[in-house]
């Protein structure tokens, strides 16, 4: 065996690498776009609500949770919406397609009030935000649940999933990096000044840049993204019966119940982090100067986790990656709960890449899991229902990021936080508890939850080929040949009896 067959059989390469990997980059090319425009958001974004347009903190939860309300309904009604779709280009990437336009535009709306926020005008100010809030979340959805929901239909294999999954972070990586790169050097570089309204111009030609740069990949994606036609596709009629049932007969999957809280609890520990980092480092730590460079030293420890997650999960189970790496995560946790003004910034570098580096597990662990849910509906329902699969993954990571910037806001301003006083010098000991509290020891609970929950997960490899043996049986030949044991195994990961589901008889639901 060569080097080179050496090095793709340890990566899981299967035949011609050109054939190997197009199918890949055309899937996850999207993902620049879909994994990187809202890293610039999550980092910048809240300050500069905050200390440049000098909105208070509970202001900006108002409208996060009013938008978190308007987003539920829209992830719901997407899930649906792609999952009846017929169309010559498939059912989910025309929507990759259609969602890049108006998102440009929100991207743009989102960095700048175009002289509303001259006025002074608080009411004004939150509708325009409520409003640009509203068209990048919805045209966000529009392109990011059709698109994880694509996975299972065009690569059913259960580790070249994974496969995806690696070139995935990757492409997100891009978009990160890419966007991290050029507005950190717009707004200080590697000595950050406190965000100030002075600064309303640099955030306005970032925003116009980068809503250009991540226009190009979704419609690329669309263009060389090999899925099928789905203009044969039946479709029920449509009816609030019909839209009960589709969901309500999702939890009743057990994995999906398990894959549902890991995601929660993930959810939260993430939302809790970055949203009150910002205030942490001006705040308590007193470093914000090293804003930028942390954050750079938070992407490379994160992308370092990648190769490592790729082969556990190649050699051990998909959850084994969350079993390793967040205990990892919380130690960087636990460092942090000790940081001050006084101590010695290379104690924050240190939290910081046990923190980015653990975290990469349950992430992994997440996102792998996902697209074998799907099989597993099947096995209870008898049909392909991505879509509405995919909904919640979108739906946990934005509603619960929208809700918790709701909540935390206006637990900022319960504990006396206030933007236009935010040196260390100004706060209170009930403040820096608050500050603490949301940015260390609640991601902390969270983390230890999401640890038992991955530990918890039950289908393996092994198991997941069974599944779609027997879903492939089923559909060809109207019954199914399998052993006592391989049945009360399938039952476990189902949480369902045998002849409960389709697979069982002879009714599809």
């Amino acid at each position: 065996m060569t080097l080179m067959e050496k090095i793709k059989d340890a990566a899981g390469i299967e035949g011609d690498l050109k054939s190997f990997v197009k199918p890949m980059a055309a899937y996850t090319c999207a993902n620049i776009t879909l994994g990187g425009a809202g890293y610039p958001i999550g980092m910048y974004h809240q300050q500069y609500m905050n200390f440049v347009e000098g909105m208070q903190t509970s202001v900006t939860g108002t409208l996060s949770m009013i938008n978190g309300l308007i987003d539920a309904v829209s992830d719901v009604a997407m899930g649906v919406i792609t999952d009846r779709t017929r169309s010559r280009w498939g059912k989910h990437r025309i929507y990759v397609l259609i969602g890049a336009f108006p998102f440009m535009i929100a991207y743009v709306m989102r960095w700048c009030s175009f002289g509303i926020s001259a006025t002074g005008s608080i009411p004004a100010m939150f509708a325009w935000y409520l409003a640009a809030s509203f068209m990048y979340s919805t045209s966000y959805t529009m392109m990011s649940v059709p698109h994880t929901a694509m996975l299972p239909t065009i690569e059913p294999h259960y580790f070249r999933r994974t496969q995806y999954k690696i070139v995935e972070y990757m492409m997100n990586s891009v978009g990160q990096v890419s966007s991290f790169i050029f507005m950190g050097l717009m707004l200080g570089g590697f000595d950050m000044p406190d965000p100030s309204p002075a600064d309303r111009t640099k955030y306005l030609f970032c925003g116009i840049v980068l809503a250009i740069w991540f226009f190009w990949s979704p419609v690329l994606s669309f263009f060389t993204c090999p899925e099928p036609d789905s203009r044969s596709l039946y479709v029920e009629p449509l009816d609030l019966k019909y839209l009960f049932r589709e969901y309500a007969w999702v939890f009743r999957n057990r994995a999906f119940r398990q894959y549902f809280l890991i995601s929660i609890f993930n959810s939260f520990r993430g939302s809790f982090y970055s949203y009150a980092d910002q205030y942490f480092m001006i705040s308590i730590a007193d470093k914000y100067r090293h804003f930028n460079t942390l954050n750079i030293v938070a992407g490379i420890s994160e992308f370092m986790g990648s190769p490592a997650n790729y082969f556990l999960n190649r050699y051990f189970g998909k959850r084994i990656s969350g079993t390793l790496f967040t205990p990892i995560m919380i130690v960087g946790l636990v460092l942090y709960a000790f940081v001050d003004a006084k101590t010695p910034s290379i104690i924050l570098f240190f939290a910081t890449v046990l923190y980015n580096f653990g975290f990469s597990g349950p992430g992994f662990a997440v996102d792998t899991i996902q697209p074998d849910i799907t099989d597993v509906d099947e096995l209870i329902t008898g049909r392909r229902r991505e879509g509405v699969i995919a909904t919640f993954r979108s739906f946990v990571s934005k509603t619960i990021s929208s809700f918790m910037t709701g909540i935390l806001g206006f637990s900022l301003k319960a504990f006396g936080y206030n933007v236009k006083q935010k040196e260390v010098i100004y706060q209170a000991a009930i403040t820096k508890f608050g500050i603490r509290l949301i940015f260390t020891y609640m991601p902390i609970f969270f983390g230890v939850m999401t640890l038992i929950l991955v530990n918890s997960f039950k289908m393996n490899k092994h198991d997941h080929e069974e599944i779609q043996r027997v879903i492939k049986e089923k559909h060809e030949t109207g019954s199914v040949t399998i052993t006592e044991e391989e049945k009360r195994r399938i039952e476990l990961i189902a949480g369902r009896k045998w002849e409960d589901m389709w697979i069982g008889n002879s009714i599809t639901l």
